[in-house]
């Protein structure tokens, strides 16, 4: 599979290199034209160059060596990059190259232009080179000048600034940033007056003092409230349980029974209630004597209410009130015992429920202060970090402000010379080497563009791998260009390219691939054979009317009788391939004006060309007629094969007409002459009339199928040529 694979690769790789190698046959001349100027110009270009010579010096940049050493104000002049994309040693060399320092070197050594005027900066920016030495700190400054002296000098002159502006920057970068510190200085001591003083209110405010220790203290205070509770509610149920069971023997309510209790142990109201049942007792027995008017009945009723109303007089002032009956005035001993208990009961019943109530309100607060601990703790851990940032960020200014101090008073900076330049004794062969070498690569470069551009802007059909993709037909033959290459010739010979090959040439490649068409036109159908045809091609001078002549005459020579007719009434060629008059031709013939058989001529043994006769004024109603369709089935009874030399399709649509006549169209292609409209437009010419296409021919087909077989043919007799008499034509029509 591996070698398969590979195979295919090769080929692939074969077909690319050879459509290149076409591409440059085409355009070979241009392109070497290009090629050839470009690489003149820069070749006089490198001659004229003067001699330069180079410079080279080298600077060191290094660390602060003091502040590490004294550990006061390290960080403050190391070589950090600002991002991770950034290059310290980048940085150092764009300001190496920087206008002010460039600025320097030309006034000190007054550097010059032609005209007397100081150098610009961007002039002596465009010589200077300056590159990291691979692997070191070191920065390599270069420069080149066609005095060796002033190259040195430049070199040896923007070190030294360099390194007299790195100091006096660093020194300055100490001094700006000491009284950027010593401003902050006093706003970040207020800071941390300021954050201690909200700490301290908070604490004051909320009562903290150590909060850590009173989440301790809540937690063992509720735990011990939560069992003071638990005692109390127990107590507090058997309290429920006594008192319920005590009413239901008194039957009275808890405020009724210390109403009778109070009742029972009041003095006065037991006495008048005692005096009142006397009265009672008294009219009792009067009225079993008297009656209601008598006046000891009547003295005895008013008693009696004048005691009522002293009874209710007491009770209202114990009670609050005056409605309570006579018989809860007064009860038993065992009914005042249980009234008693009842109502002892219900006030120990009152009073744990009061002491479940404090205590579960005690909780409530412990709980409460329990939830508002985190967020103490947050806000006074917030406080606190604010605290101890602020201070940080003091101790911090405090110390740099110090180390500042220190580093704004050295006089030395983080770069040193480490080789000084010195005069360059012999120029450098490098550049003028380097621009012949550029100007080889810009020669092929413009020569590859020039190549590339004239190819796609030629829209033209180029190959015959193009025409099969674009027609999508059967691919009958190729037609190799009639040259030197396909017609053998003598050295003596007078060179013409002949329109006949097939029959002045019958042993050169060009025959052989006329004979190579009429097999695969006798195999596309072997069921039915093929006996009439017609020749055309998209666009004019694609050499239709030479490949109708030489198709018949290799037909012919395989003994089958052929009949070629020239149809093409605008531009008809067949009298000039074959050296006839036209006087009278198939147009004759349609008109009735001769017979068929005077019209024909005997051109080879075999082969008969009807010309087109006189040219008439409308071509097609000559050919859409019914005696053009009679004359060719007559021909095809007559004949073994007729060829019908139709126009271009394009052009007229006559071809097209006559397709439908005959067994089918065989369409040749020309590369270089077709292009991708005309051949679209003859696409769609051929679909919407709904034509038989036989297939395509390639006229004048290039070198990627090219008869290399011409040296097989070498040895054919050089006297063919000196024999033929044939006047040479163009391969085209």
């Amino acid at each position: 599979m591996k070698t398969k694979a590979r195979a295919v690769s090769l080929d692939s790789l074969e077909i690319d290199l050879q459509q290149y190698w076409l591409i440059l046959k085409r355009r070979w001349f241009p392109t070497i034209s290009v090629f050839s100027f470009v690489l003149m110009l820069s070749m006089l270009f490198a001659s004229l160059q003067k001699p330069v010579y180079r410079a080279q010096g080298k600077l060191l940049l290094k660390v602060d060596r003091i502040a590490s050493l004294t550990g006061v104000g390290t960080g403050l002049e190391e070589f950090s990059p600002l991002t991770l994309q950034s290059s310290p040693m980048k940085t150092e060399s764009e300001v190496l190259l920087s206008t002010p320092l460039l600025e320097q070197v030309i006034t000190q050594l007054q550097l010059k232009e032609q005209n007397g005027n100081l150098l610009k900066p961007e002039a002596l920016q465009g010589r200077l080179e300056v590159k990291q030495i691979p692997g070191a700190d070191v920065l390599q400054l270069s420069f080149n000048e066609s005095n060796p002296q002033t190259a040195a000098a430049v070199v040896n002159q923007l070190m030294q600034a360099y390194i007299n502006n790195n100091i006096l920057t660093s020194r300055k970068q100490a001094a700006a940033a000491r009284r950027v510190i010593a401003e902050q200085l006093p706003r970040s001591e207020n800071t941390v007056q300021r954050a201690n003083r909200e700490l301290r209110n908070f604490k004051e405010r909320n009562g903290i003092t150590n909060l850590e220790e009173e989440s301790k203290a809540l937690v063992a205070s509720a735990a011990q409230l939560e069992n003071e509770i638990t005692k109390a509610q127990t107590q507090l149920a058997d309290a429920n349980s006594r008192l319920a069971s005590l009413q239901d023997k008194v039957g009275l309510s808890s405020d009724a029974a210390i109403a009778v209790s109070s009742l029972s142990q009041s003095l006065g109201v037991q006495q008048a209630l005692k005096e009142f049942q006397e009265v009672q007792s008294q009219l009792a027995v009067a009225r079993s004597v008297y009656q209601e008017q008598s006046p000891i009945i009547v003295n005895l009723k008013e008693k009696e209410a004048a005691l009522q109303a002293i009874l209710q007089g007491r009770t209202s002032e114990i009670l609050g009130r005056s409605n309570v009956s006579n018989r809860k005035l007064q009860i038993g001993t065992i009914e005042q015992e249980l009234i008693q208990k009842f109502v002892n009961t219900e006030v120990e019943r009152l009073g744990l429920t009061s002491q479940v109530k404090v205590l579960s309100n005690t909780r409530e607060l412990y709980q409460r202060r329990s939830r508002l601990l985190p967020k103490l703790e947050q806000g006074q851990r917030d406080l606190q970090q604010r605290l101890d940032a602020a201070q940080s960020s003091y101790e911090t200014l405090l110390k740099k402000f110090q180390e500042v101090q220190v580093v704004e008073q050295q006089n030395m900076g983080n770069a040193s010379i480490v080789e000084m330049a010195s005069v360059p004794e012999s120029p450098e062969a490098k550049k003028k080497t380097l621009t012949q070498l550029l100007g080889g690569l810009l020669a092929t470069l413009a020569a590859l563009i020039t190549m590339m551009v004239l190819e796609i802007s030629d829209r033209s059909v180029k190959s015959i791998k193009e025409a099969r993709q674009l027609f999508n037909h059967p691919w009958l033959g190729s037609i190799p260009h009639f040259g030197k290459y396909t017609i053998p010739h003598s050295k003596n010979a007078c060179w013409s390219t002949p329109t006949l090959p097939v029959r002045d040439f019958p042993r050169s490649p060009v025959s052989s691939a006329y004979r190579l068409l009429q097999a695969n036109l006798k195999f596309l159908d072997v069921e039915k054979e093929l006996k009439t045809l017609v020749v055309t091609s998209s666009v004019p001078k694609e050499g239709k009317s030479t490949i109708s002549a030489n198709l018949a005459a290799t037909i012919a020579q395989l003994g089958r009788r052929v009949l070629l007719i020239d149809t093409d009434l605008h531009h008809p060629q067949q009298h000039h391939i074959w050296n006839l008059t036209n006087a009278v031709g198939l147009t004759n013939v349609i008109v009735k004006q001769i017979n068929f058989a005077d019209a024909v001529n005997k051109v080879m043994e075999n082969l008969d060309v009807l010309t087109s006769g006189v040219i008439p004024p409308n071509p097609l109603a000559i050919l859409d007629s019914k005696p053009m369709k009679a004359l060719v089935a007559s021909a095809a009874q007559q004949y073994d094969f007729v060829i019908l030399d139709g126009s271009p399709l394009i052009v007229e649509a006559e071809a097209l007409t006559l397709g439908k006549m005959t067994d089918g169209i065989l369409l040749v292609v020309r590369p270089g002459v077709l292009d991708f409209g005309s051949a679209n437009t003859a696409k769609e010419l051929l679909q919407q009339s709904a034509q038989t296409i036989l297939g395509i021919v390639v006229n004048c087909a290039a070198s990627e199928t090219e008869y290399n077989r011409f040296t097989y043919y070498k040895q054919d007799e050089p006297d063919l040529l000196n024999s033929a008499t044939s006047p040479g034509l163009n391969h085209k029509d």
